[in-house]
């Protein structure tokens, strides 16, 4: 544990000449409170997974091990390490981020303390250092123990909600700690309530300067037409000194500019200014991402220098908020370069309980899962963590824009002067560490929190209203927004999601409605009501979040479980359900379309039963999205105009039922194999409305208004053979538009075909060039819930795996004796993914490819992989 390690090191990007940079991560010593435990731990980390990999303890998300555990996030802990120095001058101990209630001693004398997980702390160790060895010591106190305390010495009034619902089996005044508000439970996750040190360490040494942090932020001019890229630099000086910055775009320009520092923290600012035109960056499917290296070289005058580099992109976001004709409201869309980008994407929690845990391969996985699926942004939701930056590096890379919630969800929050303090430091570092980004278009101040007050979920009597009213202005208006508009110009920012944007801040902050599908942004849920009755939709300008619930495969629930558990109706269900009444909400959902399994092998029916909850889930959010995407040209009775969804939710903390998309471990559901087409840049989507078939054709393209046609089939349950085949008239499509291609009533169709009734038939569609090019995917409607599907058939699925001859690459060629609903494969722990899966099979061959993401073989998939149909699961 000894560390003698020094360098000429950079950070931040940073490469210093006399700046010494010792780094402190490694192997600490970990101590309970009561010396009874004593393991070795990895810093950066937290001491669950120090005491799982010391073989203390096992997986904890393991069966019930989230109980089994509790025992370690109620006891306080301390990590200790030993190092030496051979450096002069003014000393500074960085903590990238310590989680989170910690006192922090050097040789035996306390040098500070932490209270907030999102935080970097420097603390001034000059003086204190010795030639030989250094003792560090940080002790960690229990965040329940301390969140408890904190509400309880908060006497004056209570500060809601005190606990998490009894099913969410969490711990308690949450919203007391800045810490991850979901690591206390949340309705798709766990109880971990984690401590530890989960960012680096390090010692850093000089003698007449450090550079805390730079940003680089690119500006429009829209007066001179020409774009300037300001530079901001953080110093910490120690002797006052002069120094020549050289800023260099090499492909654009290069500027030198003349510094003074004076003794202390200051802030530089620079401005270099872009004569030559620009490559824009553009979010994805609307144009490329490129990214320009910008170096940034600091020469003072003792000889010491400085060098950084960072990409910079060009692009402008604008939040548009303006009438509408026939509307009363206003709009909500964002306005990308000048153009309007309908957002398409998911919502984003953390990856893993324990940060410590995600990898790059982890993050990397699953944006590009979210690319694939053809989205745009994500929303990185407010209850969890500010994500790394190798999140928002990937994301500007991709193109995907990132809507940021900052760390408040679902609860009322104090406003004592030092909890105010703290929010504050974390707000102002986290905005300096993004605001670089191109990929991050908003700042959102919580999760909910307008809605919680305006809807009263906590019971708050008229008289006491005020009061909680005004600690919420406080807190996010007069502190955090404040501090982001003084930080950041260049993006929007809403305190509140959903809200009612500016209507809202008309209304002194907390709307009456915040659900106003007239003004900003939606949250709509609803798990008892028929998913297929798009009419019970709310006609949203923007759907921030939607969603339905559905469990992992087999073989990701597999690892962490038993045979005993693998029942529907289990103690293992029941405990890994964190959302009141979930698994009867997702059974009655299905039920409602679906004959629900029944097969008399227990285990088979049970893989069954996570199957129905997948299709169920896919359909439902399927037909929502649909109807948001055809809702963009639309104004129906005042609402409409709908120009983004966001589900809820693309990634799982663990291995249990959620809302999400993509698995724990990176496995695809059936949601997001379907997420690829309803997500498509050009989608046919259809509907029946007052008995008549509607099929419209939506567009995200720029391009001026060009020419399709709707192909429609309709298919026998019985038959590979089409009953019969219609095509549209050639409709003129509006860019970026929703435009009505095809109507007819549906007895005329049905009539014109012969032998199709509601239930013998279902209808398929896909829009085609004038010349016959297919140019959205294939898609389908049901003209009767399956459960009543007369002449389906068990399909008797077959099928053969061989190398397609490119690496990684397999084709699986099916073969079938009668169309099959809702076709899925699975090769359970192989990871990959198939180029299309849960499908109609209305022919008796198809072929799917599957690209693995580790080596593997054909026999290896063939051994591994399952087919099911909607008909074989009864």
């Amino acid at each position: 544990m000894n560390h003698a390690v020094w360098c000429f090191a950079c950070f931040c990007l940073f490469e210093a000449v006399s700046l010494e940079i010792f780094s402190l991560d490694g192997e600490w010593k970990l101590l309970n409170s009561n010396s009874s435990v004593s393991v070795s731990a990895e810093v950066p980390g937290c001491v669950h997974t120090a005491l799982q990999r010391q073989g203390f303890i096992s997986d904890p998300y393991y069966r019930f091990n989230d109980l089994n555990y509790r025992w370690i996030s109620l006891d306080n802990w301390t990590y200790t390490t030993s190092f030496s120095v051979r450096g002069k001058g003014k000393a500074v101990l960085v903590f990238e981020g310590v989680d989170t209630i910690s006192t922090v001693s050097l040789n035996g004398v306390v040098i500070g303390k932490t209270d907030n997980m999102f935080r970097r702390y420097d603390f001034e160790v000059t003086g204190l250092l010795k030639d030989q060895e250094n003792v560090l010591q940080v002790w960690i106190m229990s965040a329940v123990t301390y969140a408890s305390q904190r509400s309880r010495a908060h006497t004056e009034y209570r500060v809601p909600p005190d606990c998490p619902p009894p099913v969410q089996k969490g711990e308690c005044h949450v919203n007391f700690i800045r810490k991850a508000q979901s690591s206390f439970s949340w309705d798709w996750g766990p109880s971990f309530p984690t401590l530890g040190i989960w960012k680096g360490v390090r010692l850093e040494v000089f003698n007449t300067l450090r550079v805390l942090s730079f940003t680089t932020v690119p500006k429009y001019d829209s007066g001179n037409s020409s774009w300037n890229v300001e530079v901001e630099l953080f110093f910490d000086v120690v002797a006052a000194s002069k120094a020549l910055v050289l800023v260099s775009i090499p492909l654009l320009h290069s500027e030198e500019f003349h510094l003074s520092l004076t003794p202390g923290q200051s802030r530089k600012s620079f401005v270099l200014q872009i004569n030559k035109s620009v490559s824009l960056w553009w979010p994805f499917g609307h144009g490329e991402q490129p990214l320009y290296e910008l170096e940034i070289q600091i020469k003072v005058e003792d000889g010491e220098t400085f060098n950084a580099r960072r990409k910079v992109a060009f692009r402008t976001v604008e939040l548009i908020q303006e009438p509408i004709p026939s509307s009363p409201g206003l709009s909500f869309y964002f306005r990308i370069n000048g153009r309007p980008i309908f957002l398409k994407g998911s919502n984003w929690i953390p990856v893993h309980a324990f940060q410590d845990q995600v990898t790059a391969d982890m993050i990397s996985v699953l944006l590009r899962s979210a690319q694939k699926a053809n989205m745009n942004a994500l929303r990185v939701w407010g209850g969890g963590v500010y994500e790394q930056d190798l999140f928002y590096s990937l994301c500007d890379a991709y193109g995907i824009m990132i809507w940021q919630d900052f760390m408040f969800a679902c609860a009322l929050y104090p406003t004592e002067k030092d909890f105010i303090q703290t929010v504050r430091e974390e707000v102002t570092q986290q905005v300096r560490r993004l605001k670089s980004h191109p990929s991050v278009v908003i700042w959102s101040g919580n999760n909910e929190n307008e809605a919680a007050i305006a809807a009263d979920w906590f019971n708050i009597s008229a008289a006491e209203r005020p009061l909680y009213v005004r600690d919420y202005v406080s807190l996010y208006v007069e502190n955090i927004r404040d501090l982001v508009l003084q930080e950041d110009g260049t993006r929007p920012f809403l305190v509140s999601s959903p809200t009612n944007g500016v209507e809202s801040e008309k209304e002194g902050w907390v709307a009456h409605d915040p659900y106003d599908p007239h003004y900003g942004d939606t949250h709509y849920y609803s798990y008892y009501n028929d998913c297929w009755n798009w009419t019970a939709f709310p006609r949203t300008r923007f759907a921030s979040e939607y969603g339905f619930q559905s469990w992992p495969s087999f073989s990701t629930l597999s690892k962490v479980s038993v045979s005993s558990d693998w029942d529907f109706s289990s103690n293992f269900s029941s405990h890994r359900q964190h959302h009141e009444d979930g698994n009867q909400q997702m059974l009655k959902q299905a039920e409602l379309h679906y004959i629900l399994p029944n097969r008399s092998d227990p285990v088979q029916r049970y893989r069954d039963t996570l199957y129905i909850t997948q299709v169920m889930q896919a359909q439902c959010v399927k037909i929502q999205t649909e109807f948001y995407r055809r809702s963009r040209s639309d104004i129906v009775e005042g609402k409409g105009h709908t120009m983004g969804t966001l589900y809820w939710q693309l990634n799982d903390i663990w291995q249990g039922p959620s809302w999400s998309s993509v698995e724990f471990g990176g496995k695809w559901k059936m949601l997001h194999y379907w997420a690829a087409d309803f997500y498509a840049p050009v989608l046919s989507a259809a509907v029946e409305d007052e008995g008549d078939l509607l099929i419209y054709a939506v567009s995200d393209t720029h391009s001026e208004r060009h020419k399709v046609k709707a192909t429609v089939k309709f298919f026998s349950w019985s038959s590979f053979d089409a009953v019969c085949s219609l095509e549209s008239n050639v409709t003129a499509v509006k860019a970026g538009g929703s435009t009505l291609v095809f109507q007819h009533p549906i007895s005329a169709l049905l009539e014109q075909c012969g032998s199709c009734t509601r239930r013998s038939c279902v209808v398929t569609f896909h829009l085609s060039s004038p010349e016959g090019q297919m140019i959205s995917p294939l898609n389908h409607i049901f003209l009767s819930s399956p459960r009543h599907a007369e002449g389906l058939q068990k399909p008797g699925i077959t099928f053969t795996v061989k190398d397609a001859g490119i690496v990684q690459s397999f084709v699986v060629t099916l073969r079938c004796s009668f169309p099959a609903v809702y076709v899925w494969l699975d090769v359970d722990d192989i990871p990959g993914h198939f180029n299309v899966n849960g499908f109609l099979m209305l022919s008796n061959t198809s072929t799917v490819t599957f690209g693995a993401w580790r080596p593997t073989t054909a026999e290896e998939i063939t051994a591994n992989l399952h087919i099911t149909s909607l008909r074989d699961v009864y």
